[in-house]
């Protein structure tokens, strides 16, 4: 490489940096959070009427009983990588928003008629038939979900305030989560246990179909990621005109991003191994475990859950400032070590106890939870964004997430210990270590393969004046005509 390659500059105008528009930026943020909030709503009514949806559909002796229903919840999950495998690269070709609009209103629709079933004592084996087929739906319309959210939102956002925005999307997830949880108390409380068991759990479900029909509405009525739009404007007639099946454009990710693919999975486990421990599987330890009835398992879950939502954006805006990186090492830290204690506390049969135990462990879904929605979408290039993340996300929720509350239960039975939820923890914690400690930074960072993005106008003249000086940008993966990055070969890390 000749000196005169390495001293040229990027041909870069303030035309390249795209301003973002805050109204619509809050608009786009509203419609995806609810979709989010959607799917953790279904989670969190299936967790949390799983005692009625073990007498409706499967009535068989402890501890079967438990293990089916959740290994009907895990079946769901087993489907999020086809949805993710097929929605992503669509994507990626028609643009998030539209995929967007169909996954809610799937969701929803599959988690209405879960309400509409008949049980087993009605048509048999086919009950739990229609249940499975019925999460399998849900499944394929959730892997393209998250995925599309975070994509959308992280292309939306402005570079420096990314981590802020990005972690309202499990703000919404946990708030559905609760609400749920809430819902599910109310009717218990208001027609008693026996109401619930004969159709009172059905109301939880019905509830979703008129939230997805707003949530579609609102993702209709979008404008599409600039980040987006730029890719596609700037592909060219040849590239248009490809044609590949999915089987080659998959196979074409896998390969070029495998390292990034391993990245995000290990970050992928430890987040979801956590919150999912949290989610679906506290609210059966609670009851079947510490012997807390539902009411009072959900008054003492409820309050943790809104404590992590509400503290989520805090913890995002802090990883804009401080990294992506050292929040979330933190949070594995914290894991590893917190882990026994928090189900220590929970064993010890006091009110108080339990609560500090469970606020510990969402103390460490906070570290994990608030970083996913920026940090993941910044592994990859716009052009494949949507398809790595699907692949990536799905394959770890449904092969470690998904099924936490089935490991952890049969764990128990196996071994005869009640913290064996705690060990697993502790592994997943070490796990996304792993993968952190092997990422590149990406706070304040431009996304891969796009122009800067800011805030506001008065930031344009800044950014292009100290763009080759401002160590941040990474100038070989923008679109623009530069010979050569003389940083490029400095950056070790992926």
């Amino acid at each position: 490489m000749s000196d005169s390659q390495t001293s040229q500059s990027p041909s870069l105008t303030a035309d390249d940096i795209h301003v973002v528009d805050q109204a619509e930026m809050k608009k786009a943020l509203r419609a995806t959070l609810l979709g989010n909030f959607m799917e953790w709503f279904d989670i969190g009514v299936f967790a949390y009427v799983m005692t009625y949806i073990a007498l409706v559909f499967f009535p068989l002796p402890a501890p079967w009983d438990s293990l089916a229903t959740f290994a009907t919840l895990a079946v769901t999950f087993l489907v999020r990588p086809l949805g993710g495998l097929i929605l992503g690269p669509i994507g990626d070709k028609v643009g998030r928003r539209k995929v967007l609009a169909f996954t809610i209103l799937m969701m929803s629709l599959g988690t209405f008629l879960i309400g509409c079933l008949p049980g087993y004592s009605t048509i048999g084996v086919l009950a739990p038939i229609l249940l499975i087929l019925l999460k399998f739906v849900q499944g394929f319309s959730t892997g393209g979900e998250y995925a599309g959210a975070a994509t959308f939102i992280a292309e939306y956002a402005s570079d420096r305030r990314r981590g802020f925005w990005g972690s309202f999307l499990d703000f919404g997830s946990y708030l559905g989560f609760a609400a749920a949880a809430t819902l599910a108390t109310v009717i218990e409380v208001v027609g008693g246990e026996q109401f619930m068991t004969d159709w009172g759990w059905r109301i939880c479900f019905w509830v979703a179909l008129p939230l997805g029909l707003v949530g579609m509405y609102m993702r209709t009525h979008i404008q599409e990621s600039h980040a987006f739009e730029a890719q596609k404007d700037a592909q060219d007639e040849e590239a248009k005109n490809e044609n590949k099946s999915l089987m080659d454009e998959l196979k074409e990710v896998v390969r070029g991003h495998w390292p990034r693919l391993l990245i995000g999975s290990a970050m992928v486990m430890c987040a979801q191994v956590v919150g999912y421990a949290v989610t679906t599987y506290m609210p059966e330890y609670l009851s079947d475990v510490l012997g807390y009835d539902t009411l009072h398992g959900n008054a003492l879950l409820v309050p943790v859950l809104i404590i992590v939502s509400v503290s989520l954006p805090i913890f995002g805006a802090i990883s804009d400032r401080v990294g992506r990186r050292p929040v979330m090492l933190t949070g594995c830290v914290v894991g590893v070590i917190g882990s026994i204690p928090s189900f220590v506390l929970m064993t010890m049969g006091h009110t108080w106890s339990t609560f500090l135990g469970l606020l510990i462990m969402g103390i460490i879904m906070m570290f994990q939870v608030s970083i996913q929605a920026s940090a993941l979408p910044s592994l990859f290039p716009t052009k494949v964004r949507y398809t790595a993340m699907g692949i990536m996300f799905n394959l770890a929720v449904a092969i470690f997430g998904g099924t936490t509350g089935f490991v952890i239960t049969a764990l128990q039975n196996v071994f005869h210990s009640d913290l064996m939820g705690a060990y697993y923890i502790m592994l997943a914690c070490i796990v996304g270590a792993i993968g952190v400690y092997f990422m590149k930074e990406s706070s304040g960072r431009n996304l891969h393969g796009s122009m800067p993005a800011v805030e506001d106008e008065e930031e344009v003249s800044d950014v292009i004046e100290n763009i080759e000086e401002n160590e941040k940008y990474d100038l070989s993966t923008m679109p623009i005509d530069i010979v050569d990055d003389p940083r490029a070969d400095k950056e070790g890390a992926l």
